[in-house]
């Protein structure tokens, strides 16, 4: 392929996606899909209430678990070693987290009828 057919199809594709979404939206809006969005306390309450626990809980749990995919899925190519030293990192990470999560369901911050 020529360098002229590739930025074609590369400015094509877009431009067609970009004109078919705008012709053919979701017109149906109910209540749910106007709300504001939904980030752990009421928009129309008093700004200064307490933060909620549970919320920021799962905010963190789910960076903590991203950041475990981020560091496993280059694992093999960042060390570069044998597979057996691949597969002892990955244990490590892995029993780390483990027990870290453990801690937190025997401390009870997983426990949402508190």
């Amino acid at each position: 392929m020529t360098m002229t057919s590739v930025l074609a199809t590369m400015t094509t594709i877009p431009l067609i996606l970009l004109a078919v979404s705008h012709w053919i939206p979701q017109t149906t809006s109910d209540q749910e899909k106007l709300s504001p969005y939904e980030c752990g306390f009421s928009p129309l309450e008093n700004a200064r209430l307490p933060f909620s626990l549970q919320f920021f809980l799962v905010a963190i749990f789910f960076l903590l678990f991203d950041l475990e995919i981020a560091l496993l899925l280059p694992l093999p190519w960042a060390l570069n070693t044998t597979p057996t030293t691949t597969v002892l990192w990955t244990f490590i990470i892995l029993s780390l987290l483990t027990i870290g999560l453990a801690h937190e369901w025997n401390q009870g911050a997983l426990d949402w009828s508190k």
